[in-house]
């Protein structure tokens, strides 16, 4: 050695001094011996340690866990490693810390344990700036889910919607499924929409934002029910999106309550007149989206008048199907359940909570439109 050297440290001075705490406590935990790293670290000096447990030194949590994981493990094990706890300083203040131990048996058949502890202080800090920014990028990816549905809903005296919306993947806010509801002429007609994408998750909700997006896009030059499911299925056969999607897309005038409407391989829709059994309209039905069977060709349309007090329905097959029944089965318990509940609100919700099988992993979407009574002297039932 030099004389430029410094003076290697000992045995001992690498232990009190080590960039890690370290303590012996017998199998109760009580402390035998610990190092200056451990006393400078937690503020608590050694006579003060001195016949104290180990965990008594750890916070509620950390003593419950210690109790009913860390000291079974270790008895078991004969070592636990990377455990999370937090110690109580001297001042009352927490240290993130991760700890291993080992338990050892000496010659006379007694046991003790050794245990390493490590500030984990900078870690925690990063586990929570990245929880942070996790719950942020969260909220970001739900508020734009959440985009790709309707905003919010043309509401009059004449015309009142009811959504009831439930994306079968947890986590997020949206999947294939979607509806929407806008003005064409303002406070007179409105243009309604339900569809449903093949396929689950934010790749089906993706194609679902681009095919509401058409709708409203095609909506707006005026075109009728049938000619916008043609041509929203030329939309998408030409950017190759939206292929065996299920759309119904009706319009709504509410001066005269005239319905029209047209179905791409979609559940027929349902209305509920006063003083009448609930029925499925079944006109105005053709293949799904870019599903070309027959080739190209005009698409019909289905028309009725509503009368005034009338419940119309536009829902996806995740309402009606389940694992054990037919569709058939599905539809006519819709029916059933439509008579038993009546029109009155909340009843979006409540049909969804009663029809949807949690086991049948599909989005479910109903949208109810109520026609207000009123005097309409052109309107027949």
């Amino acid at each position: 050695m030099t004389a430029a050297e410094p003076p290697a440290d000992g045995t001992e001075a690498l232990f009190e001094d080590a960039p890690c705490g370290y303590l012996t406590t017998r199998s109760d935990g009580t402390i035998v011996r610990v190092n200056r790293t451990f006393e400078r670290w937690t503020g608590h000096g050694r006579a003060e340690l001195a016949g104290r447990r180990f965990q008594d030194l750890l916070s509620p949590g950390g003593r419950i866990y210690h109790d009913t994981h860390y000291a079974p493990l270790l008895q078991m094990q004969g070592t636990v490693r990377e455990i999370a706890v937090e110690i109580v300083r001297g001042d009352g203040s927490r240290l993130p810390a991760l700890v291993n131990s080992v338990l050892v048996r000496d010659a006379d058949g007694s046991d003790h344990i050794r245990t390493t502890v490590f500030d984990a202080t900078d870690r925690r800090r990063y586990e929570q700036e990245l929880l942070r920014a996790q719950q942020r990028e969260h909220e970001i990816a739900q508020e734009l889910q959440r985009s790709l549905l309707a905003g919010d809903l043309p509401q009059t005296p004449e015309l009142v919607l009811d959504v009831a919306y439930r994306p079968a993947e947890r986590g997020l806010e949206v999947g294939g499924d979607w509806y929407d509801a806008f003005w064409l002429r303002e406070g007179e007609t409105v243009g309604l929409v339900v569809g449903d994408v093949v396929g689950r998750g934010i790749r089906a909700a993706a194609t679902m934002g681009q095919l509401r997006s058409a709708v409203r896009a095609l909506a707006a030059t005026g075109l009728g029910p049938a000619a916008l499911l043609e041509a929203l299925d030329a939309y998408a056969g030409r950017h190759k999106v939206g292929q065996m999607a299920t759309v119904v897309y009706a319009e709504l005038d509410l001066p005269t309550g005239r319905l029209r409407y047209a179905c791409a391989g979609h559940p027929p829709p349902v209305i509920d007149a006063p003083g009448a059994e609930p029925k499925f309209l079944w006109e105005g039905r053709s293949a799904p989206l870019d599903v070309a069977i027959d080739g190209p060709g005009e698409r019909p349309e289905g028309g009725r008048v509503l009368a005034p007090g009338t419940l119309l329905l536009l829902y996806t097959d995740g309402l009606v199907e389940r694992r054990a029944d037919t569709l058939a089965e599905g539809m006519a318990r819709l029916l059933e359940r439509l008579d038993e509940r009546g029109s009155g609100p909340g009843l979006a919700d409540a049909l969804v909570d009663a029809l949807h099988d949690a086991e049948h992993a599909d989005d479910v979407c109903l949208l109810a439109v109520r026609v207000a009574a009123g005097d309409r002297s052109s309107v027949h039932a």
